[in-house]
């Protein structure tokens, strides 16, 4: 079957969702009793559909979270020290046009960088420029980009999202170059953005993994004063469910 050329013309003028809605409705008898004010108001809802799905998928390529989460899928039922007042006033997001922080604190296997993806899937789902970097990673980037040129348009990069996650805090202690990239990285954001960070080490520890107690007070009163603080506790979430995939297995 040739392409009516009305849908031909759509796809040119790069209306796709409307060419699908227009095709539908061409193949679709039952529209024929809509008026002609509906039926094209099902065309223009189709295209702003269209076009809403494909600005989500590029900010959730752009993000590259590391984790497929997403904050309906949270598990409250397990332990964990999750204040759940504060869990719904990080979902609904207020706090990112108001450029605070969030800190994810506890021991490996809590759930730490989970609950940071889902909190960036929703914010790219809000409409926000989101950005998920693992610390060691982008430390790694950044030296690189500062021996061939890119540090400038890296740091511009991250500084342009209106939220930066920034997963595995403290692992190490952090050289000379890697203090002052986050400083820089901070103060990019310090009143711009926002910025989750997730760690195993305590809050109290951050100055002895920065360094230099200089840096540090500069780094961390940027970060750490307008944060909210999700301190997680108890047992490992990938040990928990291993036992409850390993038991329903066994009862079936």
């Amino acid at each position: 079957m040739l392409n009516h050329p009305t849908h031909d013309r759509l796809i040119t003028l790069g209306l796709s969702g409307m060419a699908k809605a227009f095709e539908e409705q061409r193949l679709s008898p039952d529209l024929g009793a809509l008026t002609f004010e509906e039926r094209v108001g099902i065309m223009v809802d189709r295209e702003a559909a269209d076009r809403d799905n494909k600005r989500l998928a590029a900010r959730l390529k752009f993000a590259a979270l590391r984790q497929a989460a997403c904050v309906e899928d949270i598990d409250l039922r397990t332990p964990r020290g999750i204040d759940r007042a504060l869990l719904a006033r990080l979902i609904a997001g207020d706090w990112i046009d108001q450029h605070q922080n969030c800190l994810i604190i506890g021991p490996c296997g809590v759930g730490k960088s989970w609950l940071a993806c889902a909190l960036g899937n929703k914010a790219c789902r809000d409409g926000r420029l989101v950005l998920y970097q693992r610390v060691p990673r982008l430390f790694e980037a950044l030296a690189l980009a500062r021996g061939d040129g890119r540090h400038a348009r890296l740091l511009k990069n991250i500084a342009r999202t209106d939220l930066l996650i920034l997963d595995d805090w403290g692992l190490s202690v952090l050289t000379q170059n890697q203090r002052i990239d986050l400083l820089e990285i901070l103060e990019d954001r310090n009143g711009r953005g926002s910025t989750i960070v997730t760690s195993q080490v305590p809050v109290t520890l951050w100055t002895d993994v920065i360094g230099d107690p200089t840096l540090a007070d500069a780094c961390l009163d940027r970060l750490v004063h307008n944060a909210h603080r999700l301190d997680l506790t108890g047992d490992s979430m990938r040990r928990i469910r291993g036992k409850r995939d390993l038991d329903a297995a066994q009862a079936n």
